[in-house]
């Protein structure tokens, strides 16, 4: 059976993160559109809607598709085993 895997159970990239792709899908703060009706640097999407934008693929992608990205939108109700999140925050300036 293919499944998730542990937290940290590959090595880091080379910015030192670990499982920023294809684990499971994440979870963000942002409502899924189209990015032509968004600024092109850190695109916000809209300020509300019915899908939230999940990103990076999941164990169940195809390699191709297992990217940062890669996003689609899911609705927020949704719960699959492929669909996680991230604790992040901002780095202090």
């Amino acid at each position: 059976m293919v499944t998730s895997a542990p937290v940290g159970s590959y090595e880091a990239n080379r910015f030192g993160l670990h499982d920023m792709i294809g684990n499971v899908w994440e979870w963000t703060a942002d409502w899924y559109d189209s990015y032509a009706k968004s600024p092109q640097r850190n695109p916000t999407g809209p300020s509300s809607g019915t899908s939230r934008v999940i990103r990076g693929g999941s164990w169940t992608n195809k390699p191709g598709n297992v990217r940062s990205v890669k996003r689609e939108g899911l609705t927020p109700t949704a719960r699959y085993d492929n669909n996680g999140f991230r604790c992040a925050r901002d780095a202090p300036r």
